[in-house]
């Protein structure tokens, strides 16, 4: 929730462009909605299990039924502020900017006649509308699908329902049609009504016979944990999609309701999906503020929007004729979305089509829906040996994963799902060719992210494309652990959890605090997603004590509490968010003067290192691992704009503008965009 407190931050800053800071409120809601399904879905689930037997309490004391009723009142506070920063501040501001959102009493006759027509030939033939009685229960609510509750008085008395009783409407606002509807305007102004304000200005249509009380639109949050029983099902394949169907059905965890809502309506709801008080949130605005993205994406307003931006092209030296030419004399070393996330697809399309190539491996944790590696994998089972290691359990990419694995198995694909039990989460891409001098040679890439091109875009990553031989071989080990849970006694120089990969994240930790006591060159860098793992931060907290100057660069949860006097004086934290999602892993190592760098998948959580397959990998080549210290890691620890602060009570303030204002990603695209070749 801190993490999500400082996007709200980028929401509510005026100096972001105003289309940007209603994608950043968007990204809030999306994150607060996974949050509930997930997390608090889980606390309750916990609780339930529990219930008439003695709760365990956490570290500092606390049962998770404290920690639930902390947690709501914190939750109740975000979304307050959301809803405020929604109506004092950007609604102004879209206003002053000539982008409106009218209500349905707003409509000029031309708008009202176009919304009108829209309603008739779009809208209305997906509605389904339910009056609750004995004979039409309430109908199954799916998970997060905005819904509009009515109440209705009927015209004339039924055997069911006498003449002026109350009775519970509720149709579905269809997912498939936006959920913005834009309307004719003036030149240099733009109108859109919100699909459900179209729909409730139509509801005595869909309700004949009934006159309607009142109205509200609500959306409920489901469980949307899946709780697989594998030893029993004839494959992960077929336990996930089952399970996944199941998911769309999970038990209520959360209701929001606009706060107009009349109190009949919200306790009728209430009471059917056996929520408590605590569980509904009135919202002081439109329900589901994460379609707020539509608006950004629909309007095109570049002067309300970050300016474009492209990543670098590679460009391959003059003696190489392809990637693998390359590859053969030198590392290369991407940092996305500043470097194009084309040169990954380019290795492995170029793989595809070149005879020489002979086998092609690659694991799939979340890919786009068009994604073009998925295209070249399954041409690539024509004429060659190819596997994949789909990760099925990609939280809310199980459906397309399944239907990736599929259509791959059926072009011929070797698909495989990893280890029984631990999500594949390591990302990796081996290709095996026959060079033109008839040695057989291996080929990788290993990265930090998603072979997604989509949010390759958005988000902070690192690949390396190397034919180092001893990479290379321990990629080919990882593939057989995952294909055959063949266990080898070494991954060297490869980090691989469950196996390896916290035992020597404590070893390098250790390392640095020897190297302090002996008066050596010590200190750590790590950037990464969350940091949680307690005995990973006990050995922190005794390296600092040691004397090893460490900086964290952590972009989300942190349990370490820095600079504490006598256990983490020498610990600094910061958090950087700005116009990209910062989701690289660097971990940077002085080692007494021998500096080591390493990038890959995992955060140092219970759940990273000890359930999932996870990769972390060295960078050898001085140059490059001499990019990720000063270029990269140098830029995060400098930035005085989009960086926060962890304080030792685990509040987060803004980073002190000392000096010149410095934005890290400002100052890596400007690089980018000012090298056209080869930085390395």
């Amino acid at each position: 929730m801190l993490f999500n407190q400082r996007v709200l931050e980028e929401a509510e800053d005026p100096t972001n462009p105003l289309l940007e800071r209603v994608k950043f409120l968007a990204i809030t809601a999306s994150n607060l909605d996974e949050f509930i399904e997930i997390r608090v879905a889980s606390l309750l689930q916990h609780i339930e299990d529990a219930y008439g037997e003695p709760q365990r309490v956490d570290e500092v004391g606390r049962t998770p039924q404290e920690r639930l009723d902390r947690l709501n009142v914190i939750l109740h506070s975000f979304v307050d502020a959301q809803y405020d920063c929604w109506n004092h501040s950007l609604l102004p501001a879209l206003r002053a900017a000539n982008i409106h959102l009218l209500g349905w009493r707003e409509l000029d006759d031309r708008a009202r006649a176009y919304a009108l027509n829209f309603y008739d030939n779009e809208v209305d033939p997906l509605l389904t509308p339910v009056t609750i009685d004995p004979s039409h229960p309430f109908p199954r609510v799916l998970n997060k699908a905005l819904c509009i509750a009515l109440l209705l008085r009927s015209k004339r008395s039924s055997g069911s329902s006498p003449k002026g009783a109350a009775a519970l409407g509720v149709v579905t606002v269809p997912r498939a049609l936006p959920r913005l509807v834009p309307l004719p305007s003036a030149e240099g102004r733009l109108e859109f009504i919100m699909l459900h304000k179209l729909i409730e200005a139509q509801v005595g249509r869909m309700f004949r016979g009934y006159e309607v009380l009142a109205r509200a639109p609500f959306r409920v949050t489901r469980n949307s944990n899946l709780y697989l029983q594998e030893e029993e099902s004839r494959s992960v394949l077929e336990s996930v999609r089952s399970e996944l169907h199941n998911r769309r059905k999970g038990d209520a965890v959360r209701m929001e309701v606009e706060r107009s809502a009349p109190e009949e309506i919200i306790e009728r709801l209430r009471t059917n999906f056996e929520l408590g008080p605590e569980q509904v949130f009135r919202t002081k605005g439109p329900v589901n503020l994460a379609r707020m993205m539509n608006l950004y994406s629909h309007v095109e307003r570049p002067d309300l929007k970050f300016p474009g931006f492209q990543g670098r092209r590679y460009r391959l030296s003059p003696k190489s004729a392809n990637l693998f030419d390359e590859l053969r004399s030198k590392d290369i070393l991407l940092h996305h979305p500043f470097d194009s996330y084309a040169t990954v697809e380019e290795f492995v399309e170029s793989a595809v089509k070149d005879p020489a190539v002979i086998s092609m491996e690659q694991t799939l944790y979340r890919t786009s829906e068009d994604s073009p590696l998925f295209t070249a994998l399954t041409e690539a089972a024509q004429s060659k040996e190819v596997t994949v290691v789909v990760e099925l359990m990609a939280r809310f990419d199980e459906a397309s994963n399944i239907r990736w694995a599929r259509d791959m198995e059926d072009a011929g694909v070797g698909v495989f799902h990893g280890i029984l039990g631990l999500k594949t989460h390591c990302k990796l891409a081996l290709m095996v060719r026959r060079d033109a001098d008839g040695v057989v040679r291996r080929y990788a890439h290993l990265g930090t992210g998603n072979y997604n091109s989509v949010t390759a875009r958005f988000y902070t990553d690192v690949s390396l494309l190397t034919a180092r031989p001893e990479i290379t071989l321990a990629v080919q080990t990882v593939f057989r652990y995952l294909t055959a849970k063949s266990e080898s006694e070494d991954y060297s120089p490869l980090l691989v959890a469950p196996l390896t990969l916290a035992s020597t994240i404590l070893k390098l930790i250790a390392r640095e605090a020897e190297h302090a006591r002996a008066g050596r060159p010590a200190a750590i860098v790590v950037k990464m997603n969350a940091l949680l793992d307690r005995p990973t931060i006990e050995a922190l907290y005794a390296a600092s004590n040691a004397g090893v100057e460490i900086d964290l660069i952590i972009r989300g949860m942190c349990a370490l509490r820095p600079g504490v006097k006598g256990m983490s004086e020498r610990i600094r934290v910061r958090s950087i968010v700005g116009r990209f999602l910062e989701h690289s892993r660097i971990f940077s190592f002085a080692n007494g003067g021998r500096p080591e760098v390493f990038c890959g998948s995992a955060d140092w959580m219970q759940r990273n290192l000890v359930e999932r397959c996870e990769v972390v990998f060295p960078v050898d080549d001085p140059a490059l691992a001499a990019r990720l210290r000063e270029e990269i890691l140098g830029a995060y620890l400098k930035d005085n704009v989009k960086a926060r602060l962890l304080q030792p009570d685990g509040v987060y303030v803004r980073a002190p503008k000392d000096g010149p204002a410095f934005s890290s990603q400002d100052h890596l695209m400007a690089i980018a965009a000012t090298e056209s070749v080869d930085p390395q």
